[in-house]
């Protein structure tokens, strides 16, 4: 199965993907923030990424962006709930745009993961 970078700042965001992915059979790390997340994608080779989009410091477009120029090959699946005047369809439409390969609204359930892994890698 896949190698897997979940970044995002909720714990229990990533306590749950990990959950989830690691039940599928997939190989999991986590990281807190796009920083450390960059440290991890410098040192290790991943299939797939899953980046919140809104997180201090270094968001998820930055991240996106950095691990793309990086890894080109790494799949990106942006996720976001959205927050305050900025709406999750917003922040997901920008990630298309900036290359994510596939996008999940928060909140989703394990049916959309699995829809969104399946779709990336067809």
């Amino acid at each position: 199965m896949a190698k897997v970078i979940v970044i995002d700042d909720e714990a229990s965001m990533r306590d749950t993907l990990t959950q989830m992915l690691i039940q599928d059979g997939h190989s999991v790390t986590t990281a807190d923030d796009g920083n450390s997340a960059m440290e991890a994608i410098q040192s290790h080779q991943f299939d797939l990424a899953i980046i919140d989009i809104l997180m201090p410091g270094k968001d998820g477009i930055e991240t996106m962006v950095e691990l793309k120029k990086l890894r080109p090959e790494t799949k990106i699946i942006a996720m976001s709930g959205g927050r305050r005047n900025i709406s999750a369809d917003f922040n997901l439409d920008s990630a298309h745009l900036l290359g994510a390969d596939g996008v999940l609204k928060k909140p989703f359930n394990w049916n959309e993961l699995r829809g969104a892994l399946e779709a990336i890698w067809k």
